[in-house]
């Protein structure tokens, strides 16, 4: 997927020094920017008191259509607006007394526009093509040495992960205790100017969500969390929101953005549930693209069936539950932490890669999304699921093999009632995982009348043994071993 394409209008770039003059651009001279790409415009004007109180908004017209969406400020007398076009055409627009236009172009190979909810419990871009999250947690990556942020990048790039939770907030926690090189807000020694923000920090997590977007990979951006050095947890309710407003102004078009309440909100004391409804019904009414909209629990579950929430996002390894929570909240159920694979002293951070990579089959087949992390102890505390850097467990590429079999099956549901849990597609595609069982033999009952091939998957060693050609009631000898799968397709 190539990096948005992200420019300035001309008028913008000649409007330097023009202090609080506004002026037209010519129409005839307008920039091409690709379908759910980023068409961007600033405005210079003489800094006069606070300029993160001014209200700002840009208008964008196709047609009979219009689309507003707040400006903001982003330091030295600059404000810019942003605008993520869906549509392909002349788009016309208006921003503080400017106007102008720009083409929209057909998107280029690998950008398929922001993911939304389908078909209930499912996942997928906007030009159609089918999305099957799985993620990663780097909590803190962005706050971190430009080296270490670089080689998280290059190993994101050799992942399966097409998603990764991240905090916009430094994170201060085990393993985690070091200062950020920047911060959200003005600072004057440990003390933080609400009033102000730093756009430096700002930039920088923009630069680092657009390379992800590079690479196919969404940034599900955790807006809040408990873990906390600096007073942003607690923060009065009117600096909370000029945050939220400033975030999605700057962020929302980025098309592979996702907005996280929080994570682990029932853990952030300074906020009611009340808050929590109000700063989602803030993300929701200024986000103009309705990005997916999620938040995340640690003890107590926020009701996911609220409208204003896309999906479920679920700490927990109760994958038995999911049937239960599909029906309650009627939307995709994602365990974005099931646990990490790692060796640290708590009880979240030590499974084994075996039981990672069993928790993304047992979820899959379920019917829910499983994300991954990393916790393995390190001299320099350098730990995957907060400060990024390299992966050093095994379950990754077992995860990858996991990834390809969803992406090329059909869309599949859950079995109900099924022996051993099974996903499907009921006649064509059966996909079932036998998980701690070890039966050297079963009968599969499939549909009469119709011809499956059936073969054998080793989750673990990734894999697949042809195991013949079957119909309705199948005996099939399986390896006697636990954690298998077991796959039939229909013969064409």
């Amino acid at each position: 997927m190539p990096l948005r394409i992200t420019r300035r209008s001309a008028l913008a770039a000649g409007l330097a020094g023009l202090a609080g003059r506004a002026a037209e651009q010519d129409s005839r001279a307008a920039t091409a920017v690709e379908r759910w790409g980023i068409f961007e415009t600033s405005l210079r004007v003489a800094e006069t008191g606070n300029p993160f109180g001014v209200a700002m908004t840009a208008q964008f017209s196709h047609g009979h259509r219009t689309v507003e969406v707040a400006g903001f400020y982003d330091g030295e007398g600059v404000y810019k607006a942003r605008f993520m076009p869906d549509t392909e055409g002349e788009w016309q627009w208006k921003f503080g007394g400017q106007s102008g236009g720009f083409v929209c172009t057909p998107q280029t190979p690998g950008n398929h526009g922001p993911v939304t909810v389908r078909n209930t419990f499912r996942f997928g871009y906007a030009d159609g093509t089918r999305y099957c999250p799985f993620g990663t947690t780097c909590y803190a990556w962005t706050h971190q040495t430009e080296q270490l942020e670089n080689a998280t990048l290059a190993t994101l790039k050799g992942s399966p992960f097409n998603k990764i939770r991240m905090c916009v907030f430094p994170k201060w926690y085990a393993y985690n205790n070091v200062e950020p090189r920047l911060y959200p807000f003005g600072r004057e020694g440990e003390q933080n100017d609400l009033t102000r923000f730093d756009p430096r920090f700002f930039q920088h997590l923009e630069q680092r969500v657009g390379q992800l977007a590079s690479m196919g990979i969404e940034a599900d951006l955790i807006l809040f969390h408990p873990y906390d050095h600096w007073g942003y947890a607690s923060l009065p309710p009117e600096a909370n929101e000029r945050y939220l407003r400033y975030v999605v102004a700057r962020l929302a078009a980025f098309r592979n953005v996702w907005w996280s309440m929080a994570n682990e909100w029932d853990l952030v004391k300074t906020k009611t549930l009340a808050d929590w409804d109000r700063y989602f019904h803030i993300v929701e009414e200024c986000d103009p693209y309705q990005h997916l909209r999620g938040i995340h629990h640690s003890k107590t579950m926020y009701d996911h069936a609220k409208p204003w929430v896309t999906h479920a996002s679920i700490q927990s390894d109760e994958f038995e539950k999911t049937g239960e929570w599909r029906q309650a909240f009627g939307k995709p159920i994602v365990f974005d932490e099931c646990k990490y694979e790692g060796n640290i002293p708590r009880r979240w951070g030590d499974i084994s890669a075996r039981e990672m990579a069993r928790r993304f089959w047992l979820g899959t087949v379920l019917g829910a999304w499983v994300g991954h992390g990393e916790t393995y102890l390190d001299a320099n505390d350098v730990l995957w699921w907060s400060k990024g850097g390299v992966l050093r467990g095994e379950s990754a590429q077992r995860i990858a093999f996991l990834r390809q079999i969803m992406e090329e099956a059909p869309d599949l549901e859950p079995v109900p009632n099924a022996y051993y849990p099974c996903i499907a597609k009921a006649g064509e595609y059966y996909l079932y995982f036998l998980d701690y069982h070890r039966p050297a033999q079963y009968t599969f009952d499939l549909p009469e009348g119709l011809k499956f091939t059936a073969e054998l998957i080793d989750p673990w060693e990734m894999k697949v043994t042809a195991a013949g050609d079957v119909t309705g009631k199948a005996e099939i000898k399986l390896a006697g071993e636990p954690y298998q799968a077991v796959r039939f397709k229909k013969s064409s």
